[in-house]
């Protein structure tokens, strides 16, 4: 089930008139897609670290206020590199026929053996990058690492994604590893 998200569309603001709208507790952002045209729209900024806390992966359900819709995904974040602050959102649209591209978290499952000896999990990169079409893409992708020992590494060749979902990342991409502390 998509996230629900209240939106609102905006004009085209000034960096003045955004950082008005961020005190507002708004937070700015687009929504792009093949064949459609980019709507500029503001969403609220507590709304949105909620959904990105409980995991922030899947179908998101943007609502606008003339009961009209759009189901998009997170394609980007821009924030505050020094405060960590949100400044900006963009999402991609998603529409039911057409195959998207988009970044798909990895869950990594169980507490590898070689942590039992001293071992330490490296996280090289939480993402895969897939294509799909928007029936056939799942929310998170999972990793089981339990069986790993030190030394060992696990690599995006490593997932098991159904045959309907196209890895667009490099087969030997790193994603976990266990090394000596």
């Amino acid at each position: 089930m998509a996230a629900c998200i209240h939106t609102e569309r905006r004009p085209r603001l000034k960096s003045s008139g955004l950082r008005n709208l961020r005190r507002e507790g708004r937070l700015p952002g687009v929504v792009f897609g093949k064949h459609a045209e980019n709507e500029i729209i503001h969403i609220s900024t507590k709304q949105f670290e909620k959904w990105l806390k409980k995991g922030g992966s899947g179908f998101i359900e943007l609502k606008l206020a003339d009961d009209y819709s759009l189901t998009v995904l997170l394609e980007d974040l821009h924030r505050n590199p020094v405060t960590g602050e949100l400044l900006h959102v963009d999402f991609q649209l998603v529409q039911s026929g057409e195959v998207i591209r988009t970044k798909l978290p990895v869950k990594l499952l169980g507490s590898p053996i070689g942590t039992k000896s001293g071992g330490v999990v490296q996280v090289e990169d939480p993402y895969v990058e897939v294509e799909a079409l928007p029936k056939n893409l799942p929310s998170v992708v999972e990793l089981d690492i339990s069986a790993m020992e030190i030394g060992e590494t696990l690599f995006v060749k490593d997932l098991k994604l159904p045959p309907e979902v196209t890895v667009i990342s490099g087969d030997n991409e790193t994603l976990v590893s266990v090394l000596k502390p």
